[in-house]
């Protein structure tokens, strides 16, 4: 069965002020009871605690992120530099799953460099396989424009087929693909979904006094970024659908994540999320 977790991105404020086991403290007091690691540095503090919050408050770490190699200002743990430091720590804290969490930026410049990222990555992914570990690739919505007719997350599943696919409906919803087609597309493969929900945001009221005052141009910035990131249930996605495809092809862990709070906390927006889930009727997934 599958199980509704925290992606930790939008907790890396509450890991920096309160720490790991404190901030994942609370996350289990909402109901969550499993979390991916991301944008976390993995510390010997953080792991240490990251261990203690699975044997004190039996939060189950999902899945660990890793970039392949280092990207220039954005220190983090690297299979290139950093391959047995990271399965050291999935060891320590039993995890099995790693993500790579975005598309190196240069592998997006052409076909060619797009196939190159996929065939590191499936090497990688092989060397992780006799470490007892698989590794997946989380989707933004660069991966729909396509190169040579082939929506580019194509190029990379066909030439990565060792690495599995972390689907996430929100950029698959803004790439102006269906999330449930999508899913089941990649059924077999995909063994993480993030849920992140997609709505239509109203218009501020500074944009009709930009009207008004004839900046037609500032209106029109504000018109066309009217689309926000949305609590699970808040916005347009038919999640009454996605999770059930979620659960069909294959995942183990469907992780409520928001980009952007746009003003509330990430306490409300987490608890927003889950009693929504719930009103769906998915308690027995938490």
């Amino acid at each position: 069965m599958a199980k509704i977790g925290v992606q930790a991105m939008m907790l890396k404020g509450s890991f920096s002020e309160l720490g790991a086991f404190e901030t994942l403290r609370k996350v289990s007091a909402i109901g969550y009871n499993a979390v991916e690691i991301s944008q976390i540095p993995m510390t010997p503090e953080n792991v240490a605690e990251l261990d203690r919050s699975r044997s004190e408050l039996s939060m189950d770490i999902a899945a660990l992120s890793v970039a392949m190699e280092t990207p220039k200002g954005m220190p983090a743990d690297s299979l290139k530099d950093h391959f047995d430091k990271v399965v050291d720590d999935a060891r320590r804290l039993d995890t099995k799953l790693l993500r790579i969490g975005m598309l190196p930026f240069p592998a997006m410049k052409s076909i060619h460099a797009l196939v190159d990222f996929a065939k590191q990555a499936n090497e990688y992914a092989e060397r992780l396989q006799e470490q007892g570990i698989s590794l997946y690739y989380h989707n933004h919505h660069v991966e729909f424009a396509k190169f040579d007719g082939k929506y580019m997350l194509d190029v990379i599943a066909e030439n990565s087929p060792a690495m599995g696919m972390e689907i996430d409906v929100h950029w698959v919803q803004r790439g102006g693909l269906d999330p449930v087609r999508t899913l089941e597309k990649y059924a077999g493969r995909t063994a993480m979904v993030h849920l992140k929900d997609y709505r239509i945001g109203q218009m501020p009221d500074a944009s009709f006094g930009m009207l008004e005052s004839g900046d037609v141009a500032g209106f029109m910035a504000e018109f066309r970024n009217v689309v926000q990131f949305a609590e699970v249930g808040e916005g347009n996605l038919d999640f009454a659908s996605i999770i059930p495809a979620a659960e069909a092809a294959g995942a183990q862990y469907m992780l409520v994540e928001q980009d952007e709070l746009y003003g509330r906390t990430v306490w409300d927006a987490l608890q927003t999320s889950y009693d929504n889930l719930v009103a769906l009727g998915h308690a027995d997934l938490f």
